[in-house]
């Protein structure tokens, strides 16, 4: 494989790392939040979370380069103070945050669901308190199906494409993930590169569903 090929292999594994590091502790917030309390708006909350997963990832990137764009009263505030994120590594990291949140929150919610509410019913009859009981009880018995969320939405981040292109281009060495780079190999002929970058792709993403796979069967036996 050449050196390309592991420059942006390399590239696309910091950037979706770091943007599964930064989606975490909101995931955590929100699957928390709607695994254990019930208020109006709730369903609206469930959908507005869950709207990434349904739109085309193009137009969740539209949404992105409309809002963060030097046109928007964001981007020129951010523009004020000498930020920029289109078509730059924060928007590549940016729209892997916006695209891996649903599954992330998701598998959270789901692991807090699981978790027997009787034990925190326990250390609140104790004293305990809201914050003390999801940091001691509530999260480490969720803690594998929080793991296996952050890897599913790692997994998800490697591949992310359509958002990424639309915010954040196909700069070589600034912003082509693999799935960019794969897409503008095979449009510029450079066919067998592009195999190369699908081979790490399919590696990288293998290696994360069976990680994923297995926290999710071993907390079934727990």
């Amino acid at each position: 494989m050449s050196a390309e090929t592991w420059v942006i292999a390399r590239f696309t594994v910091l950037m979706a790392s770091l943007a599964t590091a930064i989606v975490l502790p909101p995931a955590i917030a929100i699957g928390w939040v709607l695994a254990r309390k019930q208020f109006p708006g709730k369903a609206l909350l469930e959908t507005i979370v869950s709207l990434p997963l349904v739109l085309p990832p193009v137009a969740t990137g539209l949404l992105l380069l409309w809002l963060f764009g030097r046109r928007s009263p964001l981007g020129q505030a951010l523009d004020s103070m000498g930020i920029d994120v289109i078509f730059t590594w924060k928007a590549v990291v940016l729209s892997m945050m916006v695209i891996s949140f649903p599954l992330v929150a998701r598998s959270v919610r789901a692991g807090i669901e699981q978790v027997d509410r009787r034990y925190e019913d326990l250390a609140a009859t104790l004293g305990a308190g809201s914050f003390r009981i999801l940091r001691t009880i509530t999260l480490p018995l969720a803690s594998r199906g929080i793991a296996a969320g952050a890897v599913l939405g790692f997994s998800r981040a490697l591949g992310e494409f359509g958002a990424t292109i639309m915010v954040a281009g196909a700069i070589p060495g600034r912003t082509r993930t693999l799935a960019v780079g794969i897409y503008t190999l095979v449009e510029t002929g450079r066919e067998e590169t592009a195999w190369s970058l699908l081979l790490v792709s399919a590696l990288l993403a293998f290696g994360a569903i069976y990680v994923s796979n297995r926290l999710v069967e071993q907390k079934g036996r727990a």
